[in-house]
């Protein structure tokens, strides 16, 4: 009994002496932010394209079940036609969290059982986008449209590890399918390609 206590005395007098008490380390800040969630993107594709907010909820819940939240979206608008053969020209802003807004522009040819033309407000929503010159590149993907008079639609473009997901709501009369590219660039060019 006198060991026992004498060994337990011994004890809390070491570890008194040996370490002095520490207050523990804050836990790190959160973590920024960098992706959108759907109901940020569902508001503000709702300001931008007015009243299709049903089919756009739809449509945007529908990218982020595949895709998860993007981490950039493009508001602009674009204008394209086809007959076989076809072109499509855009201008609008890049959104992110992280590195800001920039202009960008976009044109690309496609090919395909296509014909008709068409005028849209476009919504790109932008995943795995490592940095804003990622963007200024070229980015393939099959697409499809049949509406007369107006429609909202939704194609998938990927080039590397990212994927754009452009949602439109188009006035015009266009119908068929096809197989393309779109290119971004800082500024405007007629190139396509």
């Amino acid at each position: 009994m006198f060991l026992r206590t004498i060994l337990a005395i011994a004890a809390l007098a070491l570890t008194g002496v040996a370490a002095p008490a520490q207050t523990p380390a804050p836990p790190p800040p959160p973590p920024a932010q960098s992706t959108y969630s759907s109901q940020e993107l569902v508001g503000t594709g709702h300001k931008f394209f007015g009243g299709l907010s049903r089919e756009l909820a739809l449509l945007v819940e529908r990218a982020v079940s595949q895709w998860g939240l993007p981490n950039g979206y493009v508001l602009g608008e674009e204008a394209s036609g086809a007959f076989i053969g076809g072109l499509r020209y855009g201008e609008g802003t890049l959104y992110t969290r992280n590195a800001g807004d920039l202009k960008v522009f976009w044109q690309g040819p496609t090919i395909g059982f296509d014909w008709g033309g068409e005028g849209a407000r476009t919504m790109m929503l932008i995943y795995n986008l490592r940095s804003v010159d990622d963007i200024f590149n070229r980015f393939a993907g099959v697409s499809g449209s049949a509406y007369f008079v107006g429609g909202l639609g939704m194609t998938a473009l990927t080039w590397a590890n990212i994927v754009i997901v452009p949602i439109r709501t188009g006035v015009g009369v266009r119908l068929g399918a096809n197989v393309g590219y779109v290119k971004f660039t800082p500024r405007a060019t007629w190139n396509p390609f």
